[in-house]
């Protein structure tokens, strides 16, 4: 296979995916993983990429870049949707207590599950506490659901509650099960975002739950945002659509998050 045909392979996969690495490539390709680096080397200096640690990302997939909810919400369809039943599975018909969802396209995709939610006893609720603002509209009629918005700032982004005022409930709550989502979820970094009030309000999510869920799809898995919110010690679950690989999967197995693929 030629140079050129490589290159076109790989930029191929880093539209699809995000993010490539060099034992995957090299396996795909059929070549050595040096070649593999000296063909992530070139694209970097051509803008296509930007090389990290074991591979390489597409070259807009920056610490800094927080694409909008609606930019986000038909991104990896699939995945998140699986998650999602995943994420309703943990909970069951029968459960009785309170969970905490965050902000976001993967937790909203849990969300529209719950807006259908029935419990298998007449007269039971469930109580979920959000701070976003379109999980709230999708929840807010089913009369099977206490539903709690927390206050504050709404970010335009994001379209989450944030500052102090969330935080200061947080501190009063604790909730059976947080469901959160992530921009990055690496070995060395653990879970982050890219804006620093939105990781002080998920941070504050994790400190309140009794179990913490982090709801994180493939194209995450080993990506850093410029702030983290928790360490993967405060994990307890992770699902994804994608088994975690390498240094990712050992640390997660070191601290006993326990890993459920979708």
């Amino acid at each position: 296979m030629y140079a050129i045909e490589r290159h076109e392979r790989i930029h191929a996969q880093l539209s699809d995916a995000g993010r490539v690495t060099v034992v995957d490539l090299a396996t795909s390709l059929g070549v050595t993983p040096e070649t593999v680096r000296r063909d992530l080397d070139a694209l970097e200096r051509a803008g296509v990429l930007r090389r990290v640690h074991g591979g390489a990302v597409a070259n807009g997939k920056t610490s800094l870049v927080e694409p909008t909810v609606a930019d986000r919400a038909n991104r990896a369809r699939a995945a998140k949707s699986a998650i999602a039943d995943a994420a309703l599975a943990l909970l069951g018909d029968d459960f009785s207590g309170s969970i905490l969802l965050d902000s976001g396209t993967t937790t909203a995709a849990l969300a529209e599950r719950l807006a259908h939610w029935r419990p298998s006893t007449p007269g039971t609720q469930l109580t979920v506490i959000t701070n976003s603002v379109p999980i709230a509209s999708l929840l807010h009629l089913n009369d099977a659901l206490e539903l709690h918005l927390l206050g504050g700032r709404v970010r335009g982004v994001t379209s989450a509650a944030v500052g102090s005022p969330a935080i200061d409930q947080l501190a009063r709550l604790r909730p059976d099960i947080a469901f959160i989502g992530a921009n990055g979820l690496s070995a060395e970094f653990g879970l982050s975002t890219p804006e620093e009030h939105e990781a002080s309000v998920k941070s504050a999510m994790v400190r309140s739950a009794r179990r913490v869920v982090a709801l994180v799809d493939a194209t995450k898995l080993g990506d850093e945002a410029l702030h983290r919110f928790a360490e993967l010690r405060e994990l307890d679950v992770l699902i994804s659509d994608a088994d975690p690989a390498g240094t990712l999967s050992a640390a997660l197995d070191a601290h006993e998050v326990e890993v459920i693929v979708a």
